[in-house]
């Protein structure tokens, strides 16, 4: 199969010839048709932040494609279906497996692998993708359940006023759930206006530009303190404004996966009481109500999908996402 293998750090991601996958023991085969471009696949190849994928090996975690090989004791699944997973499998045993979270089991392997032409997926973390969603819905099903997990964090209660820090693809799907699950005002907020118009129509009721006066101004458009802060952007600083923004007994839950220091003053956050939650991923419940929504006609994620590239055009695409850019989410089409 041909992938797009990272092979060093401060080097484009190269198109190699490797080896198609075979599935183990409770694990499939799938035709890669989408993958998303994450964020944190740029950051842990850039170098910076402390966290590096190892070097030769072939990543990408937000796929869909179609099953072409069945391994042992696969049970519920058949050739030619088309499906999404979760990116992992874990001991399917443990408390965090029963659950359908694998990602927090001891023993948890991670099965990325979709910036490739086929991938290997674990059938207990597998979810069929009904006919009224398109490969790229499913692929966009991975991130829109780290969302959904962050945004079932905060607690939401009917009416909340909720703020979301960043309007990268992680904020975006914390706005459209923290819309779904009955927050009453949301406010957006980033130092770039380009994705306003995103923000919005996912859900959120007002759009704030950071810099100077921001927690004024984003206090003036919440009309005070807020009961929940969702930080998505992952750079240090951003919690210490979330737990600023907080009303006393408020929550700040953390999406942004800051791989560096982020120096928090704890007197700050106990004077107000403020709970601080980090997420993980999500469950296979989540990835399956995911579906379900999309399924059912609430279709305005796709809208975060703004290029779509092949497998050779990928590396550039890789670099060019390093630096300023106008893109959400990018998908590759290993097979175009």
């Amino acid at each position: 199969m041909r992938a797009a293998v990272f092979n060093a750090v401060g080097k484009p991601f190269d198109i190699e010839t490797r080896p198609d996958p075979v599935p183990g023991e409770g694990e499939m085969v799938i035709k890669v048709e989408r993958c998303g471009v994450c964020g944190s696949d740029l950051h842990m190849t850039s170098g910076h932040g402390g966290i590096t994928f190892p070097t030769g090996i072939v990543i990408g975690h937000e796929y869909a494609g179609e099953i072409v090989e069945l391994g042992k004791n696969v049970e519920g699944f058949k050739l030619g279906q088309r499906v999404t997973a979760i990116p992992c499998t874990g001991c399917g045993r443990c408390e965090f497996c029963v659950a359908g979270h694998p990602i927090l089991c001891p023993k948890m392997r991670g099965m990325s692998g979709g910036y490739a032409q086929y991938c290997r997926v674990a059938a207990s973390s597998t979810l069929l993708l009904p006919e009224s969603l398109s490969m790229e819905d499913g692929a966009l099903c991975e991130p829109l359940a780290v969302g959904l997990h962050g945004a079932a964090m905060g607690q939401l209660q009917p009416g909340a006023k909720v703020v979301v820090l960043g309007a990268g693809a992680v904020a975006l799907a914390a706005i459209f759930w923290a819309r779904h699950l009955g927050a009453g005002k949301i406010v957006a907020v980033s130092r770039s206006l380009r994705r306003a118009p995103m923000a919005l129509a996912m859900g959120a009721n007002e759009f704030v530009q950071s810099g100077e006066g921001e927690v004024e101004r984003i206090r003036d458009a919440l009309g005070g303190g807020a009961d929940v802060v969702y930080e998505c952007v992952g750079v240090p600083g951003q919690l210490s404004l979330g737990v600023n923004l907080a009303r006393t007994n408020g929550r700040v839950v953390s999406l942004g996966f800051c791989t560096g220091a982020d120096p928090i003053v704890p007197s700050q956050v106990t004077f107000k009481q403020v709970s601080l939650h980090f997420s993980m991923h999500f469950n296979l419940r989540e990835l399956q109500h995911v579906v379900d929504t999309l399924s059912a006609g609430h279709l305005e994620p796709r809208m975060m999908i703004t290029d779509r590239v092949t497998l050779d055009d990928l590396p550039a695409a890789i670099e060019r996402l390093r630096g300023a850019n106008d893109d959400t989410k990018v998908q590759v089409m290993p097979w175009q």
